[in-house]
């Protein structure tokens, strides 16, 4: 679990000392600042050597991986400084960042139960590069939350939850458990899923992804396009085929989520609105 949490800490200090941290690593020596992020391979160094699962090749990937992401958003933000309309080059990021965790790229290098931290560490390189090296505005990352972050994100999960419930009995996807198990570990299961599972996709998919095509397409067609592909990350979840009520759920759900991030560009409102429907879901649903 230490590897977890070292894997897990950047993501703490960039949600509550944003601000702070960019500004002491965006004052480094461009060296520096580029082969900082190398240290990210230490969760797996930790992990793999305590359990004799280390390989050179996998830790020689997991320290470059994070330099790469920060040499090539380091040249879009010389190429586009004023960020109206963004660069190809951050849409490859997200696709190579995004393939990878969809499609377990990375996963066989972990020992088993340890393969969620791949995950973590895709989420810190992109935070490192989009966020000091970029300097990406908009994106809204700020885990001290706001009453208005809860009254938004609550207000698109009563948006959303009979559109889905209805949607998702017709179509057998979902089962009613008939009661709650256990409702006393609700609290503790939406902590959970709000900072290892909502999180990091609220952050790639609305403080990225749509953060980035607002510029080039607007905020209507941003936010459906962004919803989509979020209902297409779901395709291999829940079976081993392509899960299509998966994803026209999870596109919908896309829409209100990313409703919730851009009334006031808060990831932390999008986050509540996804962590909520993921425990409810859980828990009265199969």
């Amino acid at each position: 679990m230490t590897a977890a949490a070292l894997a897990f800490a950047p993501v703490v200090a960039f949600g509550f000392c944003g601000a702070a941290l960019i500004g002491r690593i965006q004052a480094l020596p461009v060296a520096s600042k580029l082969a900082l992020p190398a240290l990210l391979c230490f969760p797996y160094l930790l992990a793999t050597m305590q359990l004799e699962r280390f390989r050179w090749e996998w830790f020689a990937l997991y320290a470059l991986l994070p330099v790469v992401v920060a040499a090539l958003l380091s040249a879009v933000a010389k190429l586009d400084p004023e960020q109206q309309r963004g660069h190809w080059l951050e849409f490859v990021v997200l696709l190579a960042l995004g393939l990878a965790v969809d499609l377990r790229w990375l996963e066989p290098a972990w020992p088993r139960g340890l393969a969620f931290i791949s995950k973590l560490l895709l989420l810190d390189a992109g935070l490192y590069g989009f966020q000091c090296v970029r300097g990406l505005t908009g994106a809204g990352f700020d885990l001290k939350l706001r009453w208005n972050d809860w009254t938004t994100g609550l207000r698109e999960w009563v948006f959303y939850t009979p559109i889905a419930v209805t949607l998702g009995l017709i179509l057998g996807f979902l089962h009613w458990h008939g009661r709650v198990d256990r409702p006393w570990m609700l609290p503790l299961a939406w902590l959970f899923t709000f900072f290892f599972i909502a999180l990091p996709e609220e952050i790639y998919f609305r403080g990225w992804m749509q953060n980035l095509l607002e510029r080039r397409l607007g905020r209507t067609a941003s936010l459906l396009v962004t919803a989509v592909l979020f209902g297409l990350s779901h395709f291999n979840k829940r079976a081993a085929f392509f899960n299509w009520r998966y994803v026209l759920l999870a596109a919908i759900a896309g829409v209100f989520y990313g409703r919730a991030w851009r009334t006031e560009r808060r990831i932390g409102a999008s986050t509540i609105s996804h962590a909520t429907v993921d425990t409810l879901w859980g828990a009265l649903f199969r």
